[in-house]
């Protein structure tokens, strides 16, 4: 019982700070200070995001080329197989039937490995610039005195009031191009 009580008197007095606070927020004594961009145009603008996405298109056309290649052996295979399965004996028959199906595994196999190993080589390419980027926002955020950053991309804050929060897309895109 001098639990509850305890916890009861605990609670109402926190109940009570709690509501004395709100009301300096709404009053204008402590107002949240905040900033907002475009996470993505920001990005974007990265000096070296455009060295990145080039990486990036070299990686997947040597993987590209290589399925092309492994297509177009496959259907040479296949092309001798359909000419010649009238005249080969039942076994070759059967063995070359086998050879095309483990081509064709091995050619899926290797599509599906090529999408994984190109997410992940994305990813690796493009984390430090991610990195980069939330060092660059948590300075600005420190040294402007904003609570929090929002990200405006995908229609993800419909409405901000542009007098207690401040469009930072400008400041990021100067500071990323001086540095």
């Amino acid at each position: 019982m001098k639990r509850f009580l305890l916890l009861l008197v605990v609670f109402v007095s926190l109940s009570a700070f709690a509501q004395t606070d709100s009301v300096k927020v709404a009053a204008g004594g402590n107002a949240i200070k905040f900033g907002y961009l475009s996470y993505e145009a920001a990005f974007k603008a990265m000096p070296d995001y455009a060295v990145a996405q080039k990486n990036i298109a070299d990686l997947r056309a040597k993987y590209d080329a290589e399925t092309k290649r492994v297509e177009e052996e496959f259907n040479k295979k296949y092309e001798d197989f359909l000419e010649g399965q009238r005249e080969f004996p039942e076994s070759i028959l059967r063995k070359r039937l086998n050879e095309l199906k483990d081509m064709l595994a091995k050619n899926i196999a290797f599509k599906e490995e090529s999408l994984r190993l190109l997410a992940n080589a994305e990813k690796e390419i493009l984390e430090p610039l991610h990195k980069h980027l939330a060092s660059l926002l948590k300075i600005i955020g420190e040294d402007r005195g904003y609570s929090f950053i929002i990200n405006t991309d995908n229609n993800a804050c419909p409405f901000i009031n542009a007098s207690q929060g401040e469009d930072i897309n400008g400041i990021v895109k100067t500071t990323l191009q001086s540095k």
